[in-house]
């Protein structure tokens, strides 16, 4: 996929994307396409997959956590995972 068209999918918001995304699951699912379309919608699917990853990654690093120290003052930590 050219890098532009990469570009202009990530200045797009996460929803945006995700519905794009199922989309081309429900046309690859459902239609009868050709190899040609079923590639392109795959490698199109991919390239979002990739860009909504890094989204959530950029997100993920913003949140902050707020906890009360020892001594009764509120701080803000990073969160290093949300898994953890």
């Amino acid at each position: 996929m050219d890098e532009k068209i990469i570009g202009a999918l990530g200045e797009q918001s996460l929803e945006t994307l995700m519905k794009r995304i199922d989309d081309i699951a429900k046309q690859l699912g459902g239609e009868e396409i050709s190899l040609e379309q079923s590639l392109a919608l795959y490698e199109e699917g991919i390239a979002l997959i990739r860009i909504c990853n890094d989204k959530l990654g950029a997100a993920e690093r913003k949140i902050k956590m707020l906890k009360i120290s020892d001594g009764g003052e509120i701080e803000e930590t990073e969160v290093s995972s949300l898994g953890e």
